[in-house]
């Protein structure tokens, strides 16, 4: 029903940038709330940044201050512009989305569900 498509993710020296996009396609009402989560060998996938369909934000406080997430809502897009790359922030980078999507055979009922895509992985050396 949704798909999410991730690029952007890389190698990149510490101290540098990297920038992800994730952009929503399929059928579907409305994108309602969309971010990034990560997961790194060993560890719980937790979240990155997200984002509101009005522009609110919020952000894992390991993040604050050098990632930015921001969307563009005619596109059904969101990015993620990570600054100051730590070794730290190596890890599988997830984009995820709320959608409102139909019932199949009962189309006047719409759903909320989660939606993700297929990961990009971000390495940060040091």
């Amino acid at each position: 029903q949704v798909q999410l498509v991730e690029s952007g993710g890389g190698l990149a020296q510490a101290g540098g940038s990297l920038r992800l996009s994730c952009a929503a396609s399929g059928r579907f009402v409305s994108i309602n709330a969309m971010g990034w989560y990560r997961q790194a060998p060993g560890h719980q996938r937790e979240l990155v940044a997200a984002i509101s369909t009005g522009g609110s934000t919020n952000y894992a406080d390991a993040v604050k201050g050098r990632f930015t997430v921001s969307r563009d809502n005619s596109k059904n897009t969101v990015y993620l512009e990570m600054n100051n790359l730590q070794p730290e922030d190596t890890a599988v980078y997830y984009c995820y989305a709320k959608a409102e999507v139909r019932r199949p055979l009962s189309a006047w009922i719409v759903d909320e569900y989660d939606f993700w895509g297929q990961g990009t992985q971000v390495t940060v050396s040091a």
